[in-house]
C-alpha cells in the first residue's frame, strides 16, 4: 500500500532545513515531492561537511523520497515552468524573504490565480511584516529573541545559552508539515486552496508557550526575573558515566529512597511533599549527586528500575545507535543510495497500519530529475536540450543522455 499522502504533488522551493525537512516528512508519507533548486549549486545545504557525491549527511537526511529540479528562476524559462506546474499541483512551499517571491513573479496571487485549489505555503524567519521581517535569519538568532537561551540557561540572571541543536527550525518544520496537511484536509471539505503562513518566531514560541512561559500566561500580574532553575539539570555522575533520574510522584521519591538506601530522607520535612521537594530542589539534587557517585550507572539503573523509578544512562550519539530500545522499536535503518553508498537515517516515526510510509528514493542529485519533470509537463526533448546548454536547467550527464 502506497504512503496516506500518496498521490500529492508539492513543489518545494525552499532550502536549508525547515522547509526542505517539512516536505520530507510528506514526502516520506507518500507525497511526489520536486524539489526546486538553483543551477549550478542547489541548496547551501548540500555543500555542507561530512559529504558524499557532492551531499553532506545533513543534505541526505532531509532530503529524501524527492525528485530535484534545478531551473534559472530569473529567467522567464524557469518562471515559466513553475507556473505550469503549479497548474497540477497541490502545494507550494517557499522559504524566500518577504517579498522575493513576488520580484520572480511566483508569488501566492500569480500561482493561485492559475490554480485556485493550490495550497501555498510561506515560511520566514521573522514573518511578512513588522520592523524586522527583511532580516536575515539562522536558528540561532531566533533562539536568542524568542527567550530559548535564557530557558537554557536556567534563569534570567544567569548567561544565555544556545540549544545545541538547530530547534527552532526543526520545531518549524514540524510545525509547517502539520498545518500543510491540515490545509489539504480543509480542502477536501471546501474544495479551495488558501495561503499558509508561518514563521520560526511563531513556531518556536508557540512551542515554548506551553510550559516555559507561565509568568508571561497572566497579563494581570507583574511579570518578576524568573528564578533560578536548579543547579542539577538532572544529568547525574555515576562511577563510571553519567545518567538521569525523574522523580515527580510520592510513591516515585519512596522508591528513589530504597534504591538509594536513604530512608532517613522520608522523614525530612524539605521533602516531604512534591511542592517541598520543588522548594528545597537544590539540596535534594545535590544529596542524590553524592549518592550516585559511589556505584557504577548500570548498577544505579538496576536498583532504580527494580523500585519503579524513571530512570536512562545518559547515552552519547554512538551509543544510541545500539541500544536495546532503539534496535526493538527499528527506529535505525540501512538503505543503499544510488550515488552516496549505504546510509544510516531513522524510519519515519509514525507507522500507518493501512497505509505505511515506504522509502522509495534516497536524496537527489542536483537536477537528477529536471528532464524527467520538464518532460511530464510536456516539454519535448529539443527545448530540453537548449535548456540545459544555456544553463537555464541543470542535470547530470545521465539525465541529460536522456534528450540527446
Amino acid at each position: 500500500m502506497p504512503g496516506p499522502l500518496e498521490g500529492v504533488r508539492i513543489l518545494d522551493a525552499t532550502t536549508m532545513l525547515s522547509g526542505p525537512w517539512a516536505t520530507m516528512i510528506l514526502a516520506d508519507q507518500g507525497a511526489d515531492v520536486i524539489k526546486i533548486e538553483a543551477c549550478g549549486k542547489g541548496d547551501h545545504v548540500r555543500s555542507l561537511g561530512n559529504a558524499r557525491a557532492g551531499m553532506s549527511a545533513m543534505f541526505l537526511n532531509i532530503n529524501r523520497n524527492k525528485r530535484s529540479l534545478a531551473i534559472d528562476l530569473k529567467t522567464q524559462t524557469g518562471v515559466k515552468a513553475i507556473k505550469e506546474l503549479a497548474a497540477g499541483a497541490d502545494v507550494f512551499v517557499q522559504n524566500f524573504r518577504p517579498g522575493v517571491v513576488d520580484r520572480l513573479g511566483i508569488g501566492e496571487p500569480v500561482l493561485r490565480a492559475i490554480n485556485p485549489k493550490l495550497i501555498y505555503v510561506s515560511i520566514a524567519g521573522f514573518g511578512e511584516k513588522g520592523p524586522w521581517s527583511g532580516k536575515p535569519v539562522y536558528d540561532p538568532i531566533i533562539q536568542a529573541v524568542s527567550g530559548l537561551t535564557t530557558v537554557q540557561a536556567g534563569s534570567d540572571a544567569e548567561r544565555p545559552r544556545l540549544v545545541r541543536t538547530v530547534l527552532p527550525d526543526k520545531v518549524s518544520a514540524i510545525v509547517a508539515a502539520q498545518s500543510i496537511a491540515a490545509a489539504l484536509f480543509a480542502r477536501e471539505r471546501t474544495r479551495e486552496g488558501q495561503h499558509v503562513r508561518l514563521s520560526m518566531l511563531d513556531a518556536i514560541l508557540y512551542f515554548l508557550w506551553a510550559s516555559d512561559m507561565g509568568s508571561q500566561t497572566y497579563p494581570d500580574q507583574d511579570i518578576k526575573p524568573q528564578d533560578a532553575a536548579s543547579f542539577i539539570d538532572l544529568i547525574y555522575k555515576t562511577a563510571d558515566g553519567y545518567m538521569t533520574v525523574a522523580v515527580m510522584s510520592d510513591k516515585e521519591w519512596v522508591g528513589v529512597t530504597r534504591a538509594l538506601e536513604r530512608p532517613d530522607w522520608l522523614a525530612d520535612p524539605r521533602f516531604a511533599t512534591p511542592a517541598a521537594r520543588d522548594r528545597h530542589v537544590d539540596e535534594r539534587l545535590s544529596m542524590t549527586q553524592e549518592v550516585l557517585r559511589t556505584r557504577t550507572t548500570a548498577e544505579w539503573m538496576a536498583l532504580f528500575e527494580a523500585n519503579d523509578v524513571p530512570c536512562a544512562p545518559a547515552l552519547t550519539r554512538g551509543e544510541v545507535v545500539n541500544h536495546p530500545q532503539v534496535v526493538a522499536n527499528d527506529i535505525i535503518i540501512e538503505q543503499a543510495h544510488h550515488a552516496a553508498g549505504i546510509l544510516r537515517q531513522t524510519r519515519p516515526p509514525a507507522r500507518f497500519e493501512g497505509t505505511p510510509s515506504e522509502l522509495r528514493r534516497g536524496a537527489p542529485l542536483l537536477g537528477e530529475h529536471s528532464v524527467e519533470i520538464l518532460k511530464e509537463i510536456g516539454w519535448d526533448s529539443g527545448l530540453i536540450r537548449e535548456l540545459i546548454a544555456q544553463k537555464i536547467v541543470d542535470a547530470p550527464q545521465i539525465e541529460q543522455a536522456a534528450v540527446a
